[in-house]
Formats: structure tokens, C-alpha cells, sequence
């Protein structure tokens, strides 16, 4: 063999393996679209016609093929377990990186990997603002997790995502700040220590007192707090922790504290007694984010907290209330019988002839003996229950409006632990409410004013927290004033001062600030930022409840306030009572981005970082926690909080199913980061609050979800996996399986970055510039490729597009640089001249380097462990040797390596060998093979003309004869034939394998209406309604798949031609 046929990629033996995996398909004329012409396709297409997830594409099919593939890896017989990985480094300083021979270090080991790096970026000052960076910054606000407990996977992904750009963006040279922390979510871990609290001490907070409840809140804070931030450190976010902030903290306190006084001082906070979301079970308003409204489809018996027995919802009660002054009646129609206890009036449908003579008139209540008028209103639906509609002004948010338009009385009937309370008259006081359900039911019925029961379906709204059914309550509260605040949010997004995405997200956030309402901030808690009002008590005057006649002083401090209520009552003696309730945690963590950074002092963090680059987040709070933040920055420093809002999909079991414990389907990040057996799993499930039928239930979907557990897995598999999901679109359907197949991606990477190293000198210095005059067609095709890869990572990354940056990513190292060109390089590093070794090292140090780099943001650990070995090499720009790879430049494009000629070249004999060689083994022809390439214009036949005796080569074994046949030439018969390109056909003599022709055409006619079928659902799926809406990612993929099918049927149809020549020629 030639030698010069080495620089042209004739010199290739290696490189069959790779041939060999892609021809390994049960129908070769598929292969066009998906695989043969993917390298044409590769070099010129944009980011947005990427492949599917790269998961699928090791397997062929979309998504299911990686459950497959990761399937059958999990059903293996595992490897002996090795003794846990001791690390001699100690902590804090930079690992001491072990040999590849070592035990845990010859095939890649997560936990073996991820060990001491994070420690030592931490304690060497890498995640705080570097000294020298540009002036730019790029600054993420962390969404503070509840200090309540453990993170979950929804956690993972959005700290995934926001470390990926923090990562990004440090390594691009901008001065990056990621601020973490947390949030005291007063409401849940309130009720979490009171439930502890009971269950250690048979205690309540009450009989433990204000001030020793809130210590122990305090105690039991710190202990989960720091559970919560190790467990963000295992999965490797960048963090600046020496700025960590919590909303309870001392700076947050006093943003808290300024803020309420400032709002109500400009007359945008006032106190008013209206109705709240009440939890009878928390004794607290809610808000709408902590009510979960649950549907049923009628009568159904639920169970609530506080009652023996479970109680009837979804019935309609039919009753009639006797006309004051007449023998008529009225009847109306309820779900809450109950609340006829606080009824102050009827309201009627005006063009409803049958109530017309009752309007005006008042009914006669039959056990408080109130009278309630009767009113007309166009509100009521004549059609829902009888067309007459009582109205509970102070229990009912529709009613509180028609009891306010009508001049009605709101008549509150509840006590705040959910018992009736005098108003509901001396027969029911003291009954909880939903025993006195049934108790007015029976006692209109000894009154002959029942009618009738009914299913109904209707929605109930349940505190997320207890389960409790939500009562609409009177209470005097603390309220803001919405509308102005809500036009300014609305205005800079209109005018692009924030951006929003997805679309969807930003639609949702008009519609919801259009309509909104104003915000009730108390809460009847203990854990919390006390409010800063103060009821002002004159002397002689009784310290009882509040009426409408009391004063209210508000301060930032104590002496604040003593010092305003004697400028307003001057010459008076007086007492200040502090208002004993909580805000609500959404008006603390409203104000995140700003308290974090120093203010309402003008730090120099406040100064130089605020307004925020980024918030990422879910969806799901983009009302109750975005808008809020966007509306109290900008009344409070006339800025923007960020510039961008980045939501995230929420994150579902594998079976599209919302994440419950109950189910079983919560899955901690760290079990899947260090492997859990299912035994512990099992365990899990105890050590919370669940009800044993749950766990039952719970325990039944993990051992069908995760039979031998959950494998480990490691940060950098985890966080691939969950950017591999995110496309901005719809909810994620989670699969633990999936993660499988990146946790071999992390092996492929480590192995082949081991086996590079391996064949680098002792003396190997890498060179700042390539030669590339000298570069050998496979080399100029590798950094092509590279060249291609990291323009389009940037491009994508700048607009979130994370699904197609781990495909771009995902598809350079694996199928480009493994599968080809080092598969390419064995060979030559064995056999090639020293000149030839030399600069394929150099080649193959380039690549790996810039693909650990690019890989970096996504995999931190598995990247930084490898790059430490690596020898270093100068970069552009930059004047010292970068101590890590988080500090090191994200490549960019070099326009000294683009090749796009010699790409296309090399891409078309690698096409073509995978055509000759799908084709080959479709027919069972191992040697010996007789193959021609048609080129159907002039210009195609130029282009292939040169390939020829590469192709041979990179055939092998099974090729005896290639022949290149012209625009004029004849097609030989008795050929398969495979389109690999409208002007390009490949054809392979089969002729004397197929003994019978006629079986052979049967065979393939069979073949060709299955994928008929499919090219035909498929085209029906594209032109139906809404497919536009989806994701580009699924898109692409749906067409993707048309394509393919398309490309079948012509091979089939092409192929049945040639062998019904066979036919006529016989």
C-alpha cells in the first residue's frame, strides 16, 4: 500500500469497528436519512436541524431506544464491587490524581471522580467574581429551596441549568456571580416542627410559647440547612457560598422591614377585613400557591384532618326558605349546607320569570331568624340548581362581591380552629363544621324545608400542606395594593427590558398581572418576619381585640415605631401592641434579588451586580414568586431585577405522572448521584409522614420503577441527562433508565480520553498553532467538525437551547471524534511515519482538549479530572496557565480550521463505505463483494471520482471490486440499491445470493408497505393542527423520522425494479 494513501484516509483498518457498528441494522435502506447522510448533513446545517436527544441515536429510535439500551445494560450481571474509593487528598487541597492502572481509575467510577474537586474549587476562591475578568458581568440569584428538607429533582435541573451558564459565561471571560441560599418558608416548616415537636414532646407551640418555639425553628433550621447545601455541592454547582444568603438573615430582615414600611407609607399597604384562603388545620391564611383545587366528578368521601369519619363533597342540597309575610317559598341549591348559617340574602337571574314576584321581597332564615333579601344580579346562571342563589357574603368569594354590590351583611360563622361560632346561633355554636354539615340538613328536614340531595361535581380546594379542606374567611389583614405595580411589570416586558421564555411563560404572566388582585401578606404564624405594625393602645382605652377605631403605627424597629406614635398622639400616654402575625414568605423572598446584593444598602455588590443577568426557574411560581420580584424591584429601586426569566419544564415520573411521595415517584438527586438499593428506597418512605396505604401504594411503583434499585450514577450523568430533557417546551416524563446510557457516555469519555493520553510521549508538548498545511484529510475533517461543534454549542447555549447543546456535544465526541477519528488514529500511531504520528497526536490532543473544555459547563467533574491530566497547552489570550478548567477559555470558533471541502470529501467516502457495507450485510455478503457507485450528474461524478480508492479501503475485506459508473453508464443488474444522495446511488451485486428472485421481490413488497405506512402516519402527524406548537427538538425528530421512511420506500421500490430486471433477463 501506498503510504501516501494514509494522508488521505486510505491507511484505516481501525476504523472498521466503527464502520462495522453503524451497518449493524436490520433494514439497510433505512439508513439513508438517519445515518449514511448524517455527515453531509452534519457539516452545513444549522443548530436548530440538530438530531434528536443523542441518548436515542446510540439505539436508532427516539427516547425509548436509550430505556433500551439502559435496560439491557441494568439486566447485566454487575462487576464485583469494588472497596469505596479512599481518597489521600485532603480536604480543600487539590486532588492527588491517581493512575489510570488504579483500580477505580481504569474505567470510569463517579464517586471515585467527583471526589475533592469540589472542596478545592470551593476553598481556592473559584466561584466567587475572579480579579481581571471583563467588566461584563453575568449574575444568577439562586431560587432559594425551602429549608424544609431534602432537594428533589426539579432542584437538580434547575441548578443544573443556572450552573451550565454560570460555567459558560466564567469560562467566556465574564465577571459571573451565583448567589445562593435559602428560604424560611414559614408555612411548611412550621408545621414541620410542630409535628416534631408533638411527636417527641406530645407538646404544641403554644404550650411551648412564641419565644422558645421560634428557637427551636432556629435549631432545627440549621441542622437541614446545611443538608441542603452539601447536597448542592455534590452535584457540583459553582456557588459563590462566602455571599450565602437566607431570607431570615440579618440584611434580608432589614430589605423585609424596609419594604413594608416604604410601601405603607406610600399608602400601597393597608389593613382591611376581607376574605382569605383559611386553613382551619394551620389556623393561617394562605395563599393561592399552597391551595391545591381538586377536582371530583360528584359525591365522593374525602378524608379531613380532625374528623373520625370521612366526609360527603360533591352534593348539591336542594332547600327552601319560607317568603317573610306570605306562605311562599324560595328554593335554593348548595354544596356547603353549612354555610346557610351565614346567609344574608338571595340573589335571582333579572329575566327569570319564575323568582320576578320575589324580588324585593325578604326570606325568613329558620334558625337565626334573619331576614335576607332578595336581589337581582345578571351574575347568577338561571340554569345552575333552582335559579336562585343564596348568598354567604362572608364565606364566599363570588357572594363577598354581590354582598358588596347589593349593601348585604357579611356575617362571619367560623372560628379560625374551624368550629361554628355564635353567629351560627346557639344550636350549632361549638360544632366543627363539618358535623354541623350534617346537622342542618337534619334539622331542615324536621323542618319540612329539605328538598333533595344530588351529585354535582365541583372543585374543593385543599391546603397543600395538611390536606385540609380551605374555608374563605373575614379576617382583618394586612393587604397591597396590585393594579399600579402590576401596569409597570407589564410595561417592561412589553419593551423588552426583560425577556421571558418560553413564549408561553411570558403569555401566562400578561394574562395573570391583568387580572390581578390585591395581595393579602399576614400570616397567622410564629416562624417568620414578624410584622412591623403596631397597634397603638391609648391609655384608658381596653387592650381588646381590634376594631374599626384602632391605630396602627408601622417602624422598621421597635423605636421607630414609639417614636411615630408619639409624634401622632403627642401629650398622650400610650402602649404599642406588635401585630403578632407573620408575612407571607412571598413578600421577604419578592424582594431575593436586591436583599441578596445589599440592599436597601448601596453596597458595592448592590452597585456593581444589580440588576441580575438571569432567573431560571420553574413555571409553576412564575405569578406567586416572578411577577412579585419584578413588581417590588421596580417600586423599590426603580430598576429591573434581571434582564432575562428562564423557565424551566416541571419534571414527571416516566409515566407523566406530578411528583408525589405518596406515589413513590419523588426521586432524591443524591440516590441517583450515589446508587440506592431498593431496600432503602422502601426505608425512605417511613422516615416521613406518609399513611400506610400510601406507602404500600409507594412502595408497589418502586419496586416496578427501579427492581434493583437505582445504580450510581454520579453528578455529571445526572446533569447531562436533565439538560438532555430541556427544550423549553412541556413537561419532562423522567426515566431513571435513561440515565444509563449517559453514565456510559461518561465511560466513552473517560475511555477515550485515557487511551489519547496513552499515546501521547512522556515528552509531548502541545503546539499553540496546528499545522494545517500539513494536515492529512482525516485531520482536517476532525477539527472541521470541532470547529463546527463549538460555534454551534455557543450559538445554542446563548439561547438556551439546552437539549441541542448536549446533542451538538453528545455528537462530536461520540460519533465524531471516538466512533471516527480515533478510531482512525490507532492505525496510524502504530504504522505512520513519525511525521504522520506527530501531527495526529497533536490533532488528537486539540480535539480532546476543546472537547473537555466544551463539555465542562455540562460535566464539571469528569472534565476537570481529565483536564488536570492533560499537558497544558498555551491559549489565545490568555497570559498564565489556567489553575482548573472552570477558569480555562470556553473555545470559540478559529477560522484557520475551517475545511469545509475536505469535510465534505471525507464525509461523502464515509457515507458511501456505510452504504456498501449496510447493504453487504442486509444480504449476508462477508468477502468477496462487487459494488458500483452512480453518479447521475457530471458534478457528482467529479466529486466521487477521488474518493474511490478510499472508499475500497475503508470497505475492506468484504469489497473484491468498485466501480464508478457515469451519468451515461448503464445500471449492472441484479443490484440492491441504496440513494444515498439525489445525485449519488450506491448499488451491490446480489444477484448470486438471491436464489429465488420472485421470494426476494415478495419479501421486499412487504418491507415497502410497512414503511409506507409509516411515511404516510407520519405525514398526517406534520400537517396535523398544532404540530407547529411543539418543540423544535420533537419536530425535527417527526421529520426526521418522514425523511427516513420516504428514503426506505425509494430503496425498496429502486431495488424491486432492479430485481424484476433480473426476472426479464432470466
Amino acid at each position: 500500500m501506498s503510504r501516501s494513501f494514509s494522508r488521505t484516509g486510505l491507511f484505516l483498518p481501525q476504523l472498521m469497528f466503527a464502520l462495522r457498528r453503524c451497518s449493524r441494522r436490520p433494514t439497510p435502506f433505512v439508513v439513508t436519512a438517519s445515518r449514511v447522510t448524517n455527515f453531509l448533513r452534519m457539516a452545513s446545517a444549522p443548530a436548530s436541524t440538530t438530531a434528536p436527544a443523542p441518548a436515542s441515536e446510540k439505539a436508532g429510535k427516539k427516547n425509548t431506544a436509550a430505556k433500551t439500551v439502559a435496560s439491557k445494560a441494568a439486566s447485566k450481571a454487575p462487576a464485583p464491587a469494588l472497596e469505596p474509593f479512599k481518597d489521600p487528598t485532603a480536604p480543600g487541597d487539590k486532588k492527588v490524581l491517581q493512575s489510570f492502572d488504579h483500580a477505580h481509575f481504569s474505567a470510569y467510577s463517579p464517586s471515585a471522580v467527583e471526589s475533592s474537586w469540589y472542596q478545592w474549587w470551593e476553598k481556592s476562591g473559584f466561584f466567587q467574581p475572579q480579579p481581571g475578568a471583563s467588566e461584563k458581568t453575568f449574575v444568577i440569584p439562586l431560587p432559594p429551596p425551602n429549608v424544609t428538607g431534602a432537594l428533589h429533582c426539579g432542584h437538580a435541573l434547575a441548578n443544573t441549568i443556572q450552573d451550565t451558564l454560570i460555567r459558560w459565561n466564567r469560562m467566556r471571560g465574564l465577571t459571573t456571580l451565583w448567589v445562593p441560599g435559602c428560604d424560611h418558608a414559614g408555612i411548611s416548616t412550621q408545621s414541620v416542627v410542630e409535628k416534631m415537636l408533638w411527636r417527641k414532646e406530645s407538646k404544641t407551640r403554644i404550650e411551648l410559647g412564641r419565644e422558645a418555639f421560634t428557637k427551636l425553628v432556629w435549631d432545627w433550621k440549621d441542622e437541614y440547612h446545611q443538608r441542603i447545601n452539601n447536597a448542592q455541592r455534590l452535584m457540583g454547582g459553582s456557588m459563590d457560598w462566602s455571599r450565602e444568603a437566607f431570607t431570615m438573615d440579618e440584611n434580608c430582615t432589614r430589605a423585609t422591614m424596609e419594604s413594608f414600611c416604604r410601601l405603607h407609607d406610600e399608602g400601597l399597604i393597608y389593613r382591611s377585613d376581607r376574605l382569605v384562603n383559611w386553613c382551619t388545620n394551620l389556623q393561617t391564611a394562605l395563599s393561592s400557591l399552597e391551595v391545591e383545587n381538586k377536582e371530583i366528578p360528584g359525591r365522593t368521601l374525602l378524608d379531613v384532618p380532625g374528623y373520625d369519619r370521612k366526609v360527603a363533597f360533591g352534593e348539591m342540597t336542594y332547600f327552601k326558605y319560607p317568603i317573610e309575610g306570605t306562605d311562599l317559598f324560595v328554593e335554593v341549591a348548595t354544596t356547603r349546607p353549612e354555610t346557610m348559617l351565614g346567609d344574608t340574602g338571595i340573589a335571582v337571574h333579572p329575566d327569570d320569570k319564575r323568582h320576578a314576584h320575589l324580588v324585593g321581597k325578604y326570606a325568613r332564615h329558620p334558625f337565626t331568624d334573619r331576614l335576607l333579601k332578595i336581589v337581582v344580579d345578571s351574575y347568577v346562571d338561571p340554569e345552575l340548581g333552582t335559579g336562585a342563589v343564596k348568598l354567604t357574603p362572608a364565606h364566599d368569594y363570588n357572594d363577598y362581591q354581590l354582598g358588596k354590590r347589593h349593601g348585604l351583611d357579611f356575617i362571619n360563622i367560623l372560628n379560625g380552629d374551624g368550629t361554628m361560632n355564635e353567629n351560627a346561633g346557639p344550636s350549632f355554636q361549638g360544632q366543627k363544621r363539618f358535623d354541623c354539615r350534617y346537622q342542618v340538613v337534619e334539622e331542615l328536614t324536621k323542618l319540612g324545608l329539605f328538598v333533595k340531595k344530588e351529585s354535582h361535581a365541583m372543585t374543593i380546594p385543599l391546603c397543600e400542606k395538611t390536606r385540609d379542606v380551605i374555608e374563605p374567611l373575614m379576617k382583618k389583614q394586612w393587604w397591597v395594593k396590585m393594579r399600579d405595580m402590576a401596569d409597570a411589570a407589564l410595561k417592561v416586558v412589553e419593551e423588552g427590558k426583560i425577556k421571558i421564555a418560553p413564549e408561553t411563560a411570558e403569555k401566562s404572566y400578561q394574562r395573570w398581572l391583568s387580572g390581578i388582585n390585591d395581595w393579602c401578606i399576614s400570616r397567622q404564624l410564629w416562624w417568620g418576619h414578624r410584622i412591623p405594625a403596631y397597634r397603638v393602645i391609648l391609655e384608658g382605652q381596653e387592650a381588646s381585640d381590634e376594631d374599626d377605631q384602632s391605630h396602627w403605627i408601622v417602624g422598621r424597629t421597635p423605636d421607630e415605631a414609639q417614636e411615630k406614635a408619639a409624634s401622632a398622639f403627642p401629650g398622650k400616654k400610650f402602649h404599642l401592641e406588635q401585630d403578632p402575625d407573620c408575612l407571607d414568605t412571598w413578600f421577604s423572598s419578592g424582594l431575593w434579588p436586591m436583599a441578596t446584593l445589599g440592599w436597601p444598602k448601596k453596597t458595592a455588590d448592590f452597585e456593581k451586580f444589580f440588576p441580575t443577568s438571569l432567573l431560571e426557574t420553574g413555571w409553576d411560581i412564575m405569578f406567586f414568586w416572578v411577577a412579585r420580584m419584578i413588581m417590588l424591584s421596580l417600586k423599590l429601586t426603580g430598576e429591573v431585577p434581571f434582564r432575562e426569566v428562564y423557565c424551566h419544564s416541571l419534571i414527571r415520573d416516566s409515566e407523566g405522572r406530578k411528583m408525589s411521595k405518596s406515589l413513590g415517584n419523588v426521586i432524591d438527586p443524591l440516590d441517583i448521584i450515589n446508587g440506592i438499593d431498593l431496600e432503602s428506597l422502601h426505608a425512605k418512605l417511613r422516615t416521613g409522614n406518609l399513611k400506610e396505604t400510601e406507602i404500600t401504594r409507594a412502595a408497589k411503583y418502586q419496586k416496578t420503577a427501579f427492581p434493583q434499585g437505582i445504580p450510581e450514577c454520579g453528578a455529571d450523568a445526572l446533569r447531562f441527562t436533565l439538560l438532555s430533557y430541556t427544550t423549553g417546551g412541556g413537561d419532562i416524563s423522567f426515566d431513571i433508565k435513561v440515565m444509563a446510557a449517559y453514565r456510559r457516555f461518561c465511560n466513552k469519555i473517560w475511555q477515550a480520553s485515557k487511551y489519547v493520553m496513552g499515546r501521547l510521549p512522556e515528552d509531548f508538548k502541545p503546539v499553540a498553532h496546528l499545522d494545517v498545511a500539513n494536515l492529512s484529510t482525516p485531520e482536517k475533517w476532525i477539527l472541521h467538525r470541532m470547529n463546527c461543534a463549538v460555534k454551534e454549542l455557543n450559538e445554542v447555549l446563548e439561547a438556551r437551547e439546552f437539549s441541542k447543546a448536549t446533542q451538538i456535544a453528545h455528537r462530536f465526541f461520540y460519533d465524531e471524534l471516538c466512533d471516527v477519528f480515533i478510531e482512525h488514529s490507532k492505525s496510524l500511531l502504530t504504522e505512520g511515519t513519525a511525521s504522520e504520528q506527530g501531527s495526529a497526536q497533536q490533532t488528537l490532543y486539540k480535539a480532546l482538549d476543546v472537547a473537555l473544555r466544551l463539555l465542562h459547563p455540562f460535566m464539571p467533574f469528569v472534565t476537570e479530572e481529565l483536564w488536570q491530566r492533560l499537558p497544558r497547552a498555551p491559549y489565545e489570550n490568555v497570559t498564565s496557565t489556567p489553575p482548573s478548567i472552570m477558569l480555562a477559555p470556553y473555545p470559540t470558533p478559529e477560522n484557520s480550521l475551517y475545511f469545509p471541502a475536505e469535510a465534505e470529501s471525507y464525509e461523502l467516502s464515509l457515507s458511501c463505505t456505510r452504504a456498501i457495507r449496510s447493504l453487504a450485510a442486509e444480504y449476508g455478503i462477508k468477502t468477496g463483494a462487487v459494488a458500483f457507485i452512480k453518479a447521475t450528474d457530471e458534478a457528482s461524478n467529479a466529486s466521487i471520482s477521488p474518493q474511490m480508492a478510499s472508499i475500497k479501503t475503508l470497505c475492506g475485506k468484504v469489497l473484491a471490486d468498485l466501480s464508478l459508473l457515469g451519468p451515461a453508464d448503464a445500471v449492472p443488474t441484479g443490484c440492491a440499491v441504496f440513494v444515498l444522495t439525489n445525485s449519488i446511488i450506491v448499488l451491490l451485486n446480489v444477484a448470486d445470493v438471491i436464489s429465488d428472485v420472485d421470494a426476494a421481490i415478495k419479501k421486499l413488497q412487504v418491507k415497502l408497505q410497512k414503511k409506507q405506512v409509516v411515511a404516510t402516519k407520519q405525514q398526517e402527524l406534520i400537517k396535523r393542527d398544532g404540530f407547529e406548537k411543539s418543540s423544535e427538538v420533537v419536530q425535527a425528530t417527526e421529520k426526521a423520522k418522514l425523511e427516513e421512511a420516504n428514503t426506505a420506500v425509494n430503496n425498496y421500490e429502486r431495488t424491486i425494479e432492479e430485481f424484476e430486471k433480473l426476472k426479464i433477463k432470466a
